[in-house]
């Protein structure tokens, strides 16, 4: 179809649902693989969490020189249907983390036709740049906010009579909700630019509110962290950081949106 003829509602519904399929595909793809691996995966990726050989404790150790011990945390299955349910869980969300890129270059595509010249050039690399944001939070979250959770709730006893028997769903569930919940953080500054691109914020309004946004900061921090104030501080500090980036990718935006009009 020609570039200046516009879609019909029935045919953009149509581009919307061959590029959902796409993203299924895709999501089915890497989930089979995760599949077939999927004992490996588990002992890897998510058991290795509570063990003190984790890359994290190791380096916390030799260069803090704050050790910790394996958490002593059982695992178990608590319905007849269980560890296939968690497995199957395991492969969709890694086939949904690690096809990222590829789901925010389909949900652009869909979006671009839709925008005039200069907001293409404006949105130059933002499937890139959104990508790169979500990675670095995903990494941030597995090796720092998910083995300090793991390590504070594995090890946390209300009395020594009373074990730690996880279900293989609570902390599967806690590490992936963690990880994803951070990744999603990351993409702060992205938020900043298309906020300040359609006219809803602006520099001064990141400005003037950013003390009550390190409020909310802070507040997210001690949701998805454990309730000690490190933890807190490692994980709200990032963020922090990626508010004032905000601050300036808005700021540079608007100098941008001058400059064009």
């Amino acid at each position: 179809m020609p570039e200046n003829q516009q879609m019909t509602f029935l045919q953009h519904l149509d581009e919307l649902r061959w590029r959902l399929i796409r993203i299924a595909i895709a999501v089915i793809l890497v989930g089979v693989v995760l599949w077939i691996y999927q004992e490996w995966v588990m002992n890897h990726i998510f058991l290795i969490l509570k063990e003190k050989e984790f890359i994290t404790f190791r380096l916390l150790c030799e260069y803090v020189d704050i050790c910790v011990d394996s958490t002593s945390v059982k695992m178990q299955s608590m319905t007849v249907s269980g560890q296939f349910n968690y497995a199957m869980m395991m492969s969709i969300m890694g086939g949904i983390i690690i096809n990222a890129p590829y789901i925010f270059y389909q949900i652009w595509s869909f979006v671009k036709p839709g925008l005039k010249q200069n907001e293409l050039s404006a949105a130059k690399g933002l499937v890139f740049y959104v990508s790169l944001c979500f990675f670095l939070g995903i990494l941030f979250g597995y090796f720092v906010v998910a083995p300090l959770t793991v390590q504070f709730f594995g090890g946390f006893q209300i009395s020594n009579e009373i074990e730690n028997n996880f279900t293989v769903g609570s902390y599967m569930g806690t590490i992936i909700s963690t990880v994803f919940y951070t990744g999603i953080l990351f993409l702060l500054p992205i938020v900043s630019y298309i906020l300040t691109k359609i006219g809803l914020i602006g520099p001064e309004f990141l400005k003037k509110y950013r003390r009550h946004a390190i409020v909310v900061i802070l507040i997210i921090s001690a949701v998805i962290t454990p309730p000690d104030m490190l933890s807190q501080i490692i994980v709200s500090l990032p963020i922090i950081v990626l508010y004032e980036i905000g601050i300036v990718v808005s700021t540079r935006t608007i100098k941008n949106k001058t400059a064009i009009e």
